[in-house]
C-alpha cells in the first residue's frame, strides 16, 4: 500500500511539472519549477530526469531551461486534431466566401504553428506549409494571440523574439497595436512578415484552454480590395467559433 501511494504521488508531482511547463512562454530552470510547484529543487531535479529520458521534457535551446519535449507534443495530437476537424468546415466556408486561403494555427512556446490551411480559389493565392513555425509579432496569427494574453506574458515573447532576431522594435508603439487588437478583434500583418502577403486574423481559445488564431493571408495588390470582405467573414467565424468553445 505504501508502494502504490509513492506511485501516484510521484505521478501527482510529474504531472504538476509538466502543467508548469505547459503554461511557461519559454524554458524554466529546475528553481523556477520547484518554487512553482512548491517542491524541493532534488525532488523536481528527480522527477524531471526520468520524464527527459522518456521525452516529455527536452532543454530549451535558446534559454537553457526546460520545456515541454517531443513525446508530450505526440500524446496532445489526438485533441489537435480534433480542433483541426471541428475548424476545417469554417475554414472551407471562409475561403468560399473570399475566394482567399484560410489557415488555423496554434501559438506553441515561441511560435505559431500551422495545423491546417485550406488554398484560395484566386490564380494567385498565398500557401504555407502544414507544421511550419512563424514568428509571433510580425504575423496576424501571432499578434492575435499575444493580444490574447496578460501584457506581462506577452512582453517576454515580444522581447524574446526582437532580441533573438536582433530586432530594435518600438514597444510603446507595438503595444498600442495589441491594444486595438483587443478592442477591434482582428490583428493585421501588413506586409510584415513576408513582402506582398498581408493578412488578418483572430485568437481563440480551446476547450483546455490552448490559445489558436485563423487568419486570411491575401496577396497584398489585392489586399485594400478585399479587405472589408475579409475582415466581415472573419468575424461571422469569430463569432462561430466562441459558440463552438464557450
Amino acid at each position: 500500500m505504501k508502494n502504490e501511494k509513492t506511485g501516484i504521488q510521484v505521478i501527482s508531482r510529474a504531472a504538476s511539472i509538466l502543467r508548469v511547463l505547459r503554461d511557461a512562454k519559454s524554458g524554466l530552470s529546475l528553481g523556477k519549477i520547484a518554487e512553482q510547484v512548491s517542491l524541493p529543487r532534488s525532488t523536481v531535479q528527480r522527477i524531471t530526469s526520468a520524464l527527459a529520458d522518456e521525452k516529455f521534457v527536452v532543454t530549451d535551446v535558446q534559454g537553457g531551461g526546460l520545456r515541454l519535449g517531443p513525446e508530450f507534443s505526440s500524446l496532445s495530437a489526438a485533441d489537435q486534431y480534433n480542433i483541426v476537424e471541428h475548424c476545417r468546415l469554417l475554414l472551407t466556408e471562409l475561403t468560399q466566401k473570399t475566394g482567399e486561403t484560410t489557415d488555423l494555427a496554434v501559438m506553441r512556446g515561441i511560435g505559431m504553428v500551422f495545423l491546417d490551411q485550406v488554398p484560395g480559389t484566386h490564380r494567385l493565392t498565398t500557401v504555407s506549409r502544414v507544421g511550419e513555425v512563424f514568428p509571433l509579432t510580425t504575423t496576424a496569427n501571432g499578434k492575435a494571440c499575444l493580444a490574447s494574453l496578460d501584457e506581462k506574458d506577452a512582453l517576454k515573447l515580444i522581447n524574446n523574439e526582437w532580441e533573438r532576431n536582433g530586432v530594435d522594435g518600438d514597444l510603446p508603439t507595438f503595444l498600442k497595436e495589441l491594444a486595438n487588437v483587443r478592442r477591434h478583434g482582428l490583428a493585421y500583418d501588413l506586409d510584415e512578415h513576408a513582402t506582398g502577403i498581408s493578412a488578418i486574423g483572430f485568437a481563440f481559445h480551446d476547450w483546455d484552454g490552448g490559445l489558436h488564431a485563423i487568419s486570411v493571408p491575401v496577396p497584398s495588390t489585392r489586399f485594400e480590395s478585399m479587405r472589408d470582405l475579409v475582415e466581415g467573414a472573419l468575424r461571422d467565424t469569430a463569432a462561430n467559433i466562441e459558440r463552438t468553445f464557450s
